[in-house]
């Protein structure tokens, strides 16, 4: 984990701005008499009527929720409209969603160095607009604040006495005694506000946002008040939110770290963390890791916004859960050369629109053997140079997949029999491409590129279970 840097962890504005239910808005968008109405997207397969994989807000008052089926979802709402995700070559296709996205990225970057985050989240950092409209036309002179910049929710900001909500906004966004860095965050709700309105106007999809003076709290910030809703941290607040939160809903503290936390030291809220010395936290967790547990328990976090707007990679996966594991090897080849088609055709569209080129072919998967107790064995992730071409594609990601069930079946001491079945079965693929960069100048060096690759590098197939590869597939963090 990077250390930060705790002295540009204040002086910055920095927006997370989060879609709502953004699956659910897409469709809705396509169909407007769905609006108003308990809707959720599924993705379907003949069990119980498939995966839900996002629910509108009105569906989730009668009880309905992401982690049911879509049979579950209507017991339990017998109005609820299930729409499913579009299919194309036997899977989810995400195209539709991953375009509307694109749009709302477009008009938040107007305001900003901007970072897309995922299919429906986007970082902004708004320090430059901020420290421009101190300069130009401050908060504190203006005669009227915008509605939706009143409705903010300012964190540490006292309405129990039965105060006016939005005057006491209003009265806060108009301070002239403020400190420089309330005053920043003041402009950043009056832009926020204003983009979120743009983004509603110009797509027709509503989202929520929180303003900070990191990226860590930003994010945290944008889930607290939604849909349609902003928060905001002021510096002042920043311990009073860290004391109570779980540490289970700080990014990158869900996984082992986090269990770790809780079960040998005792660590049950990021204020917890307060109690050690960064000593202490460097000595059990080593020193970069160390450091950033005793940063982020006082708020502090140096991660930049980088300013990037197309995805770092691209990837086409698919699951086969119970029955439906992949038991023989043709199998396996059939769903990889259509994942492979898919991610073939997004690689052209990026280099014909971005003029980008991918660099590196990964191959995830994750598998089962039926006779062996200690199933858990990761199956084993493979990288190779990237060949552009869909057959060349295909090619490359089959012989992945072949020597990774080499070496998944080899922990067993068992071994491949062609086509046949050995007790494995193969329950999620995907392939992704990545280390992706902008084209050389000059056509000479893009036509070298394209000449192809001799099929001999698969003689230096590595392991990649250490590649930072994200799988574009997903579920949106919208949903929430």
């Amino acid at each position: 984990m990077p250390v930060a840097k705790p002295e540009s962890s204040d002086s910055r504005v920095i927006a997370h701005v989060d879609m709502d239910c953004f699956y659910v808005q897409v469709e809705q968008r396509k169909q407007p008499q769905l609006r108003g109405l308990p809707t959720a997207v599924v993705q379907y397969n003949e069990w119980k009527g498939g995966a839900l994989i996002a629910v509108s807000y009105e569906a989730r008052k009668f009880g309905v929720k992401r982690s049911m089926r879509g049979e579950e979802a209507k017991e339990v709402c017998p109005q609820v409209q299930l729409v499913q995700v579009p299919v194309a070559r036997g899977k989810a296709d995400l195209s539709g969603y991953r375009n509307a996205g694109s749009e709302v990225v477009s008009i938040i970057a107007r305001r900003g160095r901007c970072e897309r985050a995922s299919i429906d989240e986007v970082y902004l950092d708004l320090t430059d607009a901020a420290e421009m409209m101190l300069a130009d036309n401050p908060p504190q002179g203006m005669e009227t604040i915008d509605e939706e910049a009143l409705k903010s929710h300012i964190l540490g900001l006292n309405n129990e006495d039965g105060s006016d909500v939005k005057e006491n906004v209003r009265k806060w966004i108009h301070r002239h005694n403020a400190d420089h860095r309330d005053k920043l965050l003041a402009c950043g709700i009056l832009i926020v506000a204003e983009l979120r309105m743009q983004v509603l106007k110009e797509t027709e999809f509503t989202c929520s946002a929180g303003i900070a003076h990191n990226k860590m709290l930003a994010k945290l910030a944008s889930g607290m008040n939604k849909p349609a809703q902003q928060t905001v941290v002021p510096f002042s607040s920043v311990k009073g939110l860290l004391d109570t939160l779980p540490i289970r809903k700080m990014k990158q503290l869900g996984g082992k770290l986090g269990i770790s936390l809780q079960m040998d030291m005792g660590v049950n809220t990021v204020g917890d963390l307060l109690q050690f010395p960064e000593e202490k936290l460097q000595e059990r967790y080593g020193i970069n890791t160390g450091t950033w547990l005793w940063n982020i328990a006082r708020g502090i976090s140096g991660e930049e916004v980088e300013g990037r707007l197309l995805p770092k990679s691209h990837g086409s996966g698919k699951t086969f859960p119970g029955p439906r594991a992949l038991k023989t090897v043709p199998a396996v080849q059939h769903w990889l050369n259509q994942l492979c088609e898919e991610l073939s055709e997004r690689l052209c569209s990026d280099l014909d629109q971005n003029k980008r080129i991918a660099h590196t072919l990964t191959l995830h998967a994750r598998a089962y053997k039926s006779s062996d107790t200690d199933s858990q064995k990761k199956f084993p992730s493979k990288s190779c140079p990237l060949r552009y071409g869909t057959a060349k594609i295909q090619e490359d990601a089959f012989n992945l997949f072949q020597a990774g069930l080499r070496e998944y079946i080899g922990f067993y001491g068992g071994k491949t029999q062609g086509s046949h079945c050995s007790g494995w079965g193969i329950t999620s693929l995907s392939v992704s491409a990545s280390k992706i960069v902008p084209i050389p100048s000059g056509t000479c060096s893009i036509a070298k590129y394209f000449q192809g690759q001799s099929t001999s590098h698969f003689s230096s197939m590595q392991s990649s279970d250490n590649l930072n590869t994200e799988a574009t597939l997903s579920l949106p963090s919208g949903s929430i």
